[in-house]
């Protein structure tokens, strides 16, 4: 009876944990399937807060006469300061109200996301919960496949291996709107797919 209760989840978590204490070899990937239409409308639900939307206004308008050579010269800068003492660019990022709710939506998921940032509509990082490698992110899939795509855009990207920490992790990938469906940027939330799993097969056993 108890083996009926067994969904293909709650296998595949079964035999990630037994593969760990085996040795620590990579298990399989859970699938990304589980990051559905539910999952997706939960980070539209946090990404849509007015924190978020007035620091893109915000940002978006004193971003607009940008030209790509100042944002390559910004994102080269961000890229020496995660290297240097001295971060102006990344202390200012991080010291936003954007990016103290996005890390305290990152802490409230209890492991379930691992990084969470949000961009302008020039691609620029407006907000993050953790460093990024680079500032720009337009030249990237999670922009490209999402802001240029349209208003209602989502991209999950495949997932990848953490060897630090034995998990697979996925990033989701939206489009942000404003009140009246026009893009004003993207979210990226990367989600711990082995912990996602995890949840899944516990709410099927409970």
């Amino acid at each position: 009876m108890i083996l009926r209760r067994f969904t293909f989840v709650n296998l595949l978590v079964l035999v990630i944990s037994l593969l760990a204490v085996a040795g620590g070899a990579r298990a399989e990937s859970p699938p990304k399937s589980l990051i559905d239409d539910a999952f997706v409308q939960s980070i539209r639900e946090w990404s849509s807060t007015p924190v978020v939307g007035l620091t893109l206004a915000a940002l978006n308008a004193r971003q607009a006469d940008l030209d790509q050579a100042t944002i390559d010269d910004l994102d080269k800068q961000w890229r020496d300061e995660r290297k240097a003492d001295d971060q102006p660019l990344i202390t200012a990022v991080l010291s936003s109200p954007l990016s103290g709710y996005l890390l305290r939506i990152q802490a409230g998921s209890a492991g379930l996301f691992t990084e969470i940032f949000v961009m302008t509509a020039k691609g620029l990082n407006a907000g993050q919960s953790s460093i990024t490698s680079d500032y720009w992110q337009a030249d990237e899939a999670k922009f490209q496949k999402t802001f240029d795509v349209g208003p209602d855009a989502v991209f999950v990207d495949e997932p990848e291996y953490n060897e630090e920490t034995a998990t697979w992790r996925a990033q989701v990938n939206l489009t942000l709107t404003d009140a009246s469906g026009a893009k004003i940027g993207a979210v990226t939330a990367e989600v711990n797919l082995t912990e996602l799993a995890r949840r899944v097969a516990a709410r099927k056993t409970s």
